[in-house]
């Protein structure tokens, strides 16, 4: 138990401005709990003193830095998925400015408990789906074991292949009024938080640099690296010789966490995916690629057991992998954690576990939980159901088994529901949790704290706690610690009066056959997915380009004729700018400029498909490669649809007018130019990035020649008007005067337009480069095959000798005629690609050597 300090606070003394501004506006020391900041006398603990002497901050700086970490979490995109009656949300992740310190004595008392606790969880689970010895001995009680979802029958009497079955561990723990530290809850399926522990490190530590490295605060980089060595070692047997292949399943973009779950799979250094990504045959375990079938070895899941195999268990699950319990069965995957620990999470099991462990460890619980009562048992549900009717304050009833999604749910049960169902209730004593300081308005604000602390097991088996953990604390003196209901998280902090682990995640130094096989495989969903991408931001920037054409010729006093307002007319329904129906530019351009700026920031369609709606769509896209993208290229994703929305808003309006929408499109037109000039210069040119660019190349072969027939068969190229817009769309016409200077003739709008093979929007030019990166596709020249043909098989599918002594007319009807056919091709070409490489489905599929 943590001492208080017997010196008094020194105002004078070094470092006391950020201590003085801590303690001076901090409320009383609340009585019957524990102050981590203070003794019950009101004085600073001796953590906190030394804390503060690194730390020569006045309130005003310690306000400057809680700004620094909320800049720094929208850098990073840091963000929890918040779920409601209302449906889902994405919101910023909260982190507070000050760390939880936990000093040497205190760190050891929680090492030595969570340990044993993680020890027993696994022989509990050996015994359970072995010799059963508890059930037979009369230590766990049939019923709560044997009608618990989580436990798998199954598996019972299987083995998990590498003979480990809990590999992480979670356990949320509290200080009490005493200062013990007492268990709450155990999380054994799928633990989450790990990324956002490293996440808030990497934040709070550059805040406090001088502290982080005076306190003596313990790096909790080797647990990382303990816990993806000991998969990978035990993946090597499933392996038969070759390198293990692990990666991290989860759930997708609407989990709760799934921010965390790629931060954590890029940290680590594996493959994030989503159950569509894997396939079961002859059970084994394979990822779906660009480049076939390839083997899978071990499996980091976030994805809960009932969800994981929608053959064997919750057959509405889109979330699992058929066969993946067969799999798990037969020895050839390694899953951290091993499927079938669910029933380990039930808050009835704490009231047998001293029991069974004086059986299973012949030790004494060094942790003790929360007081339990099962009310399956006769005594124990007669002992406290007084208090149940009474709803004495110092007790809640649980749910035994997962309701609504949740592991147990805290629930207001009438004495009369209980009876009728006894096994399905437990009672458990309330923990008044120790309140820790958070920095807000100015201030220091004790509240109620969670500290969530993993256990990792290494590849011997031997148990380690990752020296830290998630704090998780409540934003009001009586709100709930939960992320899902507006808590806040904390770093970790756990000093040591030893040696500072100075390990990195960089492991030894690689060799010749390391480098070989280190290529991060690009599974099919990750292949569509940046295929859309690339297809959204050249479809959006088209968008704008247009709408701006649209505004600028309403605006000015323009002599288009009427081909030319009736094909921009046409050409805005059908690009989706404005709804149907609506007058024409020839009828109301009034009209028609309201529909369009009604449009142009509506996410949702209404008719239309306009630039919010393609925004929205490729934010969504680059959501669901969170693992792929920089931090910066996400984040100037996100704040494109941010910006343009906030840009359009006008105080007692609906609709936006022109010069305010014009202002935002041009911004998003910049935005967008940095989004490519991302997607071109800073990412690797794997298949991924090959995939993104065709999706680009081939949504711009599909605008352009659309655009272009669009203006043929209106009649619009008639005039000069209608060839300044058209060159305008297709962003040549710096180009086109420079060449050409007074000539507005047909003929020099094929050359540069249709010919030109330097021009990276002309037919030639896009078809040349989509060429290019269909031969680097995996399958090589010979795959690429029966993609390029459908392509013209050089330039653009004309030349210039083809266009010899014809007139206008003539040169039109050629340049419709191949327009209509590019627009075509580039249709079933995307269909091809997405049939051949993003739906690998049939028993045909090339299967690399497991």
């Amino acid at each position: 138990m943590s001492q208080q300090t017997s010196l008094p606070f020194d105002p004078a003394g070094e470092g006391s401005a950020a201590l003085d501004a801590l303690l001076r506006h901090a409320p009383p020391v609340e009585a019957g709990v524990w102050d981590e900041l203070r003794g019950a006398d009101g004085r600073s603990r001796p953590a906190w003193e030394r804390f503060a002497r690194c730390v020569p901050d006045d309130a005003e700086a310690l306000d400057r830095r809680v700004m620094q970490v909320a800049r720094q979490l929208r850098q990073d995109g840091v963000t929890h998925n918040v779920f409601s009656d209302a449906g889902a949300a994405v919101r910023p992740w909260s982190l507070e400015l000050l760390p939880l310190l936990i000093d040497p004595v205190d760190w050891a008392t929680i090492e030595a408990g969570v340990l044993q606790r993680a020890a027993l969880l696994e022989a509990v689970l050996a015994d359970c789906y072995g010799p059963r010895r508890l059930l037979h001995d009369g230590l766990l009680p049939p019923s709560l074991l044997l009608r618990h979802p989580g436990y798998l029958r199954p598996l019972h009497g299987v083995v998990p292949a590498g003979g480990q079955r809990l590999h992480i561990v979670a356990f949320d723990i509290a200080r009490g009024a005493d200062g013990q530290w007492w268990l709450v809850a155990q999380r054994t399926q799928g633990p989450s938080g790990l990324g956002y522990v490293m996440h808030n490190r990497l934040t709070i530590s550059r805040q406090f640099p001088d502290a982080f490295r005076e306190l003596r605060v313990q790096h909790i980089a080797s647990s990382y690296r303990r816990l993806i060595d000991a998969l990978d070692q035990r993946a090597q047997d499933v392996a038969g010789g070759h390198a293990p292949r692990i990666v991290l399943l989860t759930p997708g973009p609407y989990s709760e966490t799934w921010f965390e779950q790629a931060y954590l799979a890029r940290y680590l250094g594996l493959p994030l995916v989503e159950g569509s990504d894997l396939t079961v045959r002859a059970e084994r375990l394979f990822l779906k690629t660009v480049d076939g079938l390839e083997p899978v070895h071990g499996v980091l899941r976030r994805v809960d057991d009932a969800w994981c195999d929608p053959l064997e268990l919750r057959p509405e699950s889109a979330l699992g992998v058929p066969g993946l319990l067969q799999a798990a069965r037969a020895g050839n995957v390694v899953m951290a954690n091993a499927l079938g620990s669910g029933f380990l999470e039930t808050p009835a099991l704490q009231g047998f576990l001293p029991g069974i462990a004086q059986r299973l460890l012949g030790q004494n619980l060094l942790m003790p939980a929360l007081p339990t009562w099962w009310c399956g048992e006769a005594a124990a549900w007669a002992g406290v159901r007084p208090d149940v009717v009474a709803r004495t304050p110092d007790k809640l009833v649980r749910s035994t088994f997962p309701r609504s999604g949740r592991t147990s749910q805290v629930h207001d049960a009438p004495p009369e529901i209980i009876d009728a169902d006894p096994d399905a209730w437990t009672v458990q004593g309330r923990l008044p949790f120790s309140r820790t300081p958070i920095w807000a308005a100015g201030r220091a604000l004790p509240r109620p704290a969670l500290l969530r602390v993993y256990a990792i097991a290494d590849a011997l088996g031997r148990w380690h706690v990752l020296p830290g953990g998630m704090t998780r604390v409540a934003q009001r003196a009586d709100g709930s610690v939960s992320m899902q209901r507006g808590g806040s998280s904390l770093d970790t902090w756990v000093m040591t009066s030893g040696r500072v682990d100075e390990f990195s995640m960089l492991p030894s130094r690689l060799q010749v056959e390391d480098i070989l096989g280190r290529r991060r495989p690009v599974t099919s969903r990750t292949a569509e997915n940046l295929f859309w991408l690339g297809r959204y931001t050249e479809r959006t920037e088209q968008l704008v380009r247009l709408a701006r054409v649209v505004l600028d010729l309403i605006d000015a006093d323009s002599d288009a004729g009427e081909p030319v307002l009736a094909t921009l007319t046409a050409l805005a329904v059908r690009k989706g700018l404005v709804p149907e129906g609506v007058p024409s530019l020839l009828q109301s351009p009034a009209v028609f400029e309201r529909a369009l700026l009604s449009a142009i920031g509506q996410p949702q369609g209404g008719g239309a498909w306009s630039v919010a709606f393609n925004l929205q769509a490729l934010a969504q896209a680059s959501q669901a490669l969170r693992e792929r993208l920089s931090a910066e290229q996400w984040s100037l994703i996100r704040r494109m649809g941010e910006d343009f929305a906030a840009a359009l808003e006008l105080p007692g309006s609906t609709v936006p007018d022109r010069t305010q929408a014009g202002e935002a499109l041009e911004r998003l037109a910049l935005q967008l130019g940095a989004v490519t000039g991302a997607q071109t210069d800073r990412m690797t040119r794997d298949h991924g990035w090959r995939f993104l660019t065709i999706g680009r190349l081939l949504d711009r072969l599909i605008g352009v020649a659309v655009r272009f027939e669009a203006f043929l068969a209106g009649g619009a190229l008639a005039s000069v008007a209608g060839i300044d817009l058209l060159l305008e769309l297709f962003d040549s016409a710096i180009t086109f005067r420079a060449r050409y200077q007074r000539h507005e003739d047909l003929l020099a709008v094929a050359d540069l337009l249709v010919m030109d093979d330097t021009n990276p929007r002309a037919y030639a030019g896009v078809l040349r480069r989509l060429r290019t990166e269909l031969r680097k596709l995996p399958g090589g020249e010979a795959g690429a095959e029966p993609l390029l043909a459908l392509l013209p098989t050089a330039g653009a599918g004309l030349t210039p000798d083809e266009l010899r002594g014809l007139d206008d007319a003539a040169i039109a009807a050629r340049l419709l005629t191949l327009s209509r056919d590019l627009a075509r091709a580039g249709e079933r070409l995307a269909d091809a690609i997405g049939e051949r490489y993003f739906a690998l489905a049939t028993e045909d599929q090339r299967m690399q050597a497991v």
